[in-house]
């Protein structure tokens, strides 16, 4: 590859940030195209093009682009990694990596996402609710990672970036990582990943 993918983000969007990963991860070049959202940079018609719902994450790779972080995923390990470990050939395992990201579309958006951006960004979401969804979630997969490493298979997937940035962030939504450690051994040994790269941190409010 010599033309860098270009990535239409905003720096804080969890989503964003999953497709960062998954390009630092496979060594792929790439250019960061920060939108101003604030001013509506993601509904101008030139943007629409790349991304016809006005939604970031978005890439553009030769000219060919799209949008939606977990398709991005699936695209770069397909084209630049096919018969690897990120997408499992395996039907049982490439089952559960789709079960994750599934999760990572719902049940992660729903809580840890939607409370970080109330206290973040100032929405309007149901905080409370969303801080419950959170930490029913985090029961489930404080269970599910007793004695395994990684959340579909023996290796690390595209489940688990798809999995990290919001959970990482919970904090910064309020919620309290304190009672899951077989979660947050899971963040750090995604952590620790060659070329893992962070997401810009917002300040952390006070626990209630």
């Amino acid at each position: 590859m010599t033309t860098p993918i270009k990535l239409y983000r905003t720096p804080k969007s969890g989503h964003c940030h999953r497709v960062e990963l998954m390009l630092a991860f496979l060594e792929l070049p790439y250019a960061t195209v920060d939108l101003d959202m604030i001013n509506g940079a993601h509904k101008a018609p030139s943007f629409l093009e790349i991304s016809p719902f006005g939604l970031v994450p978005a890439i553009d790779d030769g000219g060919y682009t799209l949008s939606d972080s977990n398709a991005i995923l699936t695209y770069l390990v397909k084209t630049y990694a096919a018969g690897s470990h990120w997408i499992p050939e395996n039907a049982k395992y490439a089952a559960e990596v789709q079960r994750w990201l599934t999760v990572a579309a719902d049940n992660v958006y729903s809580g840890p996402c939607a409370a970080r951006l109330v206290k973040v960004f100032g929405f309007t979401h149901d905080h409370a609710a969303a801080v419950s969804k959170a930490h029913a979630l985090f029961a489930i997969m404080e269970d599910h990672l007793a004695g395994r490493d990684w959340l579909a298979t023996q290796t690390i997937t595209i489940a688990d970036v798809a999995g990290y940035s919001y959970i990482a962030h919970a904090p910064e939504g309020g919620i309290d990582l304190a009672p899951y450690p077989n979660l947050r051994a899971w963040l750090t040994r995604v952590e620790a990943q060659p070329n893992f790269v962070a997401m810009a941190a917002s300040p952390i409010p006070e626990l209630a």
